[in-house]
Formats: C-alpha cells, structure tokens, sequence
C-alpha cells in the first residue's frame, strides 16, 4: 500500500464536515468540527505544494541576489549575496527547503534595508524588484477558498 496523504486529508476532511458534523446535536461542536474540516483540506493543499513552492520562492530570491551582489556598497553583504545567489536546494526535504527560505527570506531584509540607504536610480529600481518580490511570496501562500479547492 503506498499512503496518499492528499487522498487522506480530503476524505477524512470530506467525512468530519459531511458526516460527523451534521450527527453532532450541539451547534457549537458542529461548528469546530467544521473548522476542523476545513483546516485538513488547507493542510492538505500545503501539503501538495510545499515543496514547488518553496524552491520556486528559493530560485526567485537567488536571481534577484546575482542581480543585486554588484550594487551592494557594503562588500561584505555583497559577497554573501554573491555567494547566497550561487548556492542550491540539494535536499528536497520540505524541512530542508524551508530552512533556506528562511535564511534568503534573512538576506532579502538586509538587502532591503541596504537599498534604502543607496540614493540612485538602480537602488530604487532594485527596491521595487525586492516589494514586487514580498508580494508575490504573500500571494505563493494565500490559500485557496472553499469553492477554489
């Protein structure tokens, strides 16, 4: 038997908001059931794209740091731009890749606040790159609504 964890979380999420909650005489237990419902299908759409979405926000941070690795006036950020630009997602690890979001998730901040000290056009245009990039991540994790799923 190979576990399909998506096939998994959408029955058992199907089952407690079709089934169980209905069953319950109390509103407000049929409510949290429901919730509870809802939530494993949220679990369950992360869990399809965790991965793909993490080494595309991954890929997207590292060409913005080989762009960005010249401008720096600070070389010591500047070559771990350089270096952050150069690395990779060896271990495919949900763990693992989210561990390096968050260490380039670190180094876009301090890019972030470095541009903001720099007065030039490139500065500015790297900036917008950079919110353009903070927006696009919020929207890689919004989830999706009841009818979307």
């Amino acid at each position: 038997m190979k576990p399909d964890m998506g096939r998994l979380l959408e029955v058992a999420a199907g089952h407690l908001m079709g089934t169980t909650a209905p069953l319950l005489g109390d509103a407000y237990e049929q409510s949290n059931v429901s919730v509870l419902g809802m939530m494993l299908m949220a679990v369950g759409h992360e869990h399809e794209r965790a991965a793909a979405r993490r080494v595309e926000e991954n890929g997207v941070l590292r060409r913005l740091f080989a762009k960005a690795a010249d401008s720096a006036e600070d070389g010591e950020l500047s070559a771990r731009l350089t270096a952050a630009a150069a690395s990779e997602d060896a271990d495919l690890t949900v763990s693992a890749l989210e561990a390096s979001n968050a260490e380039l998730r670190g180094l876009l901040v301090e890019l972030h606040a470095a541009l903001e000290e720099i007065d030039s056009p490139a500065a500015r245009e790297l900036e917008a790159e950079v919110w353009q990039e903070l927006a696009a991540s919020t929207r890689r994790r919004s989830l999706p609504t009841l009818g979307d799923t």
